[in-house]
């Protein structure tokens, strides 16, 4: 690849030494047999200057504080506490509003005369979806907890002078301390458990201190105690990860695989995915009837994905620009060099996709500057970009905000520093709280008062087989572009030099989700704002997962799409939601012709060594 980072490399700066890139070598069977780990790096990391004394005292402290409080900062709540409880000590209107409607509350749960508000029992809530709920006392207990809950949501927002970030945590502990509370949560107050109780005679309180028992176990390691969880249903290259394929490259970040063609031509343009390195690649090739790559592979494409490797404390330099340079930009050089110097579909999901509007943007840049004696054409490695629920303003990125400020990112980096990582459970605790109600109380009270367990799926299984983030990287990522906002404000540098998104003119397709907690689709739409070349745009139903694993067949699914042309003007997020007709069905096959648009016919399919090891890879094995 291009040579995008100069010499003007920022760690040449701080006395780091800019280690070359290795060249990609195709591995054989003999280099690396089929199932053995490969040696760990390439090449040693690069390493930061160490930090003085003083910092690692403050670290250490910062780092101790923050492991006992679930990797939340007290002072970022603290301090939205008292912003919120100053500001409303000084609002007796709000006060007066608010004991007013506490009365009215109180007078309406004790069956005052007082007009009853229907929309306080919300009927989708699946915490009373029993039947049991709508008789005495259980409906009362309900339509006290909702009261209560409207209460809260009124307190905590629209308080006069309170910082916006402020309010958003107020409401969010609020949240977490009412669904503690909520009686669906307690055995006397929960009609379900009482009849299954008598259903059963108690057997559902056996099963579920079983389940109870287990997971214990599990928590503190010791599952292969008498009592512990079978082995998961859903294992790569077994049940998941299944379709046919090779590892034709491997570095010390990632593996590429490329995956055996089924049908004897294929298009000229090889695509290659960048899914994101905070979960591992195969949600996107689950069980063949859900996988996209097998969908795309039938469709007559050659098909490369990007698996990322599961970091541990040795990776804690590895930096953003390196999983940009030794990942992405690396594994574009092998996939030309195999499919006969061809332009590429590249596809990024998630954080992958934000990874990949920086290649974009930094390519063009070099192309534009000629810097090579190569045709334009060779300087473009890519002939299309398509971005899957990613980020490129992080101006508003959704309920993740909440845990977005100096406080809490100097507190998570005072963590990562002493571990050398973030710990996918660390991670994974933080996504739980964002929906509590249904990840963890709900969850509880199904499989310990109910006595059930969730019945697995591919997707459960594979969001619970979390990763690492390397300390380095994810600091960068957080502070760069969750914090500051620099990609989008034109700050971001790759090398020594600031890119610009609005420098990309690659034809863009880009696919939002309705329900996206992770990258909320009016976000991502914002990429409107900050380019101008031709964008399609999608907004398909579902979540940041289930909507991108939406294949054709899938029920209940329908999107909306729309084309920006070149130099066309904006049309903002509710215009394009109000004057797009929604389609019923899966994105995919709106997506693929798209791509057979923007592709120059079909060749011979490309084979593959038989001697190459079987996808998928070591890597994605890595626990």
């Amino acid at each position: 690849m291009q040579n995008i980072f100069d010499v003007r490399d920022p760690r040449a700066r701080t006395g780091e030494s800019a280690k070359p890139l290795p060249a990609p070598e195709p591995l054989g069977a003999e280099a690396v047999p089929d199932g053995a780990r490969p040696s760990l790096l390439v090449y040693p990391a690069s390493e930061l200057p160490p930090a003085p004394l003083h910092e690692v005292l403050d670290r250490t402290a910062h780092a101790r504080l923050i492991a006992a409080t679930a990797g939340l900062s007290p002072a970022s709540a603290w301090l939205a506490w008292l912003d919120w409880a100053i500001h409303l000590a000084v609002s007796p209107g709000k006060n007066f509003e608010l004991m007013a409607e506490a009365a009215q509350g109180a007078l309406r749960s004790a069956g005052a005369s007082v007009p009853s508000h229907a929309p306080l029992m919300q009927n989708d809530d699946p915490r009373f979806a029993h039947p049991g709920w709508e008789t005495w006392p259980f409906n009362a207990y309900r339509y006290t907890f909702a009261c209560v809950e409207a209460w809260w949501k009124q307190a905590a927002s629209g308080v006069r002078g309170v910082e916006a970030h402020h309010e958003r945590v107020v409401q969010f502990f609020a949240r977490q301390c009412l669904d503690a509370i909520a009686p669906s949560n307690f055995v006397l107050t929960n009609p379900h458990v009482l009849d299954t109780a008598m259903g059963t005679g108690g057997a559902n309180f056996a099963s579920g201190a079983r389940n109870w028992l287990e997971d214990f176990i599990e928590w503190f390691g010791y599952a292969r105690g008498p009592i512990g969880k079978p082995k998961p249903s859903y294992r790569p290259g077994h049940e998941v990860a299944t379709t046919p394929g090779k590892v034709v490259w491997r570095g010390r970040l990632c593996e590429l695989l490329q995956y055996a063609p089924a049908t004897p031509d294929v298009e000229r343009e090889p695509i290659v995915i960048v899914p994101s390195w905070i979960m591992k690649y195969y949600v996107l090739d689950l069980q063949p009837h859900n996988s996209l790559v097998r969908y795309l592979v039938a469709a007559g494409y050659t098909v490369f994905m990007i698996s990322w490797r599961n970091p541990d404390e040795r990776f804690r330099d590895v930096s953003l620009d390196d999983y940009l340079r030794e990942g992405l930009l690396a594994a574009l050089d092998v996939v030309r060099e195999r499919c006969e110097g061809e332009r590429v579909h590249a596809v990024g999901y998630c954080l992958g996709g934000t990874l990949l509007s920086i290649a974009a943007a930094a390519l063009e840049r070099h192309a534009r500057a000629g810097q090579r004696a190569h045709s334009s054409e060779h300087g473009r490695p890519l002939r299309t970009v398509t971005l899957l629920a990613a980020l490129t303003d992080f101006t508003e990125p959704g309920e993740l905000g909440i845990f977005i400020d100096a406080s809490e990112l100097a507190a998570l980096d005072a963590l990562m520093w002493e571990q050398g990582y973030l710990d996918g459970a660390q991670m994974a605790a933080a996504f739980q709280l964002l929906n509590a109600r249904d990840l963890i109380w709900s969850r509880m009270m199904s499989e310990y008062l109910l006595g059930r367990r969730s019945k697995p799926n591919d997707l459960m299984s594979w969001n619970a087989d979390t990763t690492r983030m390397p300390y380095r990287m994810h600091s960068e990522y957080l502070k760069k572009l969750f914090l500051h906002n620099d990609l989008a404000e034109g700050r971001y540098r790759v090398g020594s030099r600031p890119i610009a998104l609005s420098d990309i003119e690659t034809p863009t397709f880009m696919v939002a989700t309705e329900r996206d907690h992770v990258s909320p689709w009016r976000s991502v739409y914002k990429l409107h704002l900050l380019t101008h070349h031709p964008l399609t745009f999608v907004l398909t139903s579902g979540g940041h997962n289930a909507g991108i694993v939406s294949e054709p067949g899938h029920p209940h699914r329908h999107y909306h799409v729309a084309t920006r042309g070149a130099g066309m003007p904006y049309r903002s997020d509710e215009e394009f939601f109000a004057h797009t007709e929604s389609v019923e069905g899966s994105w995919w096959p709106c997506w693929t012709d798209w791509l057979q648009g923007h592709s120059g016919g079909v060749v011979p399919a490309r084979t593959l060594d038989p001697a190459l090891p079987d996808a998928p890879g070591t890597y994605v094995l890595e626990p």
